[in-house]
């Protein structure tokens, strides 16, 4: 059972191809239901891992993977489609390579990177997941009107921008203080000898 919420993870993860494809033949309502599909999927897993202490190295892994292939997909295909505009699709896709790249540099010369989602990453992260939903629902039964769209996405462009410059400030006072404590274990190192 501990398991369970890495497996609901890998269904997020299948669940990824078959709304692409629904998209891409223009079934929004069948790409809606798949995404909602998967969106309550992200919730499930977390509440499972938190509640019952069922984390492990690969979910933690694994599921910021599958909710970054979700939404990275689906905004760059809805984009294609013409149904995002591509100043919100820039900025969703930016902000996730600049954490990863981030998160990158930071293993590389700090060491593992401890931490958890901000509270601003996560208003951002429902933000988008809130807006597609409205994206594929506007385009499958024409609701909600374009005035709601265009809010929701000047919405998700502003959280976006801010939780981007949100987790630049974190990794920089992160790496600023592992360095400081990497240079004081330096100098009482050499103090011992």
């Amino acid at each position: 059972m501990r398991h369970l919420p890495n497996l609901i993870c890998l269904v997020r993860l299948a669940l990824i191809w078959p709304i692409a494809t629904a998209l891409y033949g223009h079934e929004y309502g069948l790409a809606l239901a798949l995404f909602v599909l998967a969106a309550v999927s992200d919730g499930l897993d977390g509440y499972l891992a938190k509640r019952f202490n069922w984390i492990s190295d690969l979910g933690k892994f694994l599921d910021p993977a599958a909710d970054k292939l979700l939404l990275v997909t689906v905004f760059v295909e809805s984009t294609w489609l013409g149904l995002v505009p591509w100043w919100v699709t820039a900025a969703a896709v930016a902000r996730d390579a600049m954490i990863a790249l981030g998160a990158l540099v930071f293993r590389v010369w700090f060491g593992p990177l401890r931490g958890r989602p901000t509270l601003v990453s996560k208003i951002n992260t429902a933000a988008q997941l809130l807006y597609l939903m409205a994206v594929m629902s506007g385009a499958a039964i024409a609701f909600p009107p374009r005035g709601v769209l265009r809010a929701l996405a000047l919405t998700v462009f502003a959280t976006t921008v801010f939780s981007g410059i949100n987790y630049v400030q974190a990794f920089t006072l992160r790496a600023w203080a592992a360095a400081n404590a990497a240079g004081m274990r330096g100098k009482g190192a050499k103090r011992i000898a």
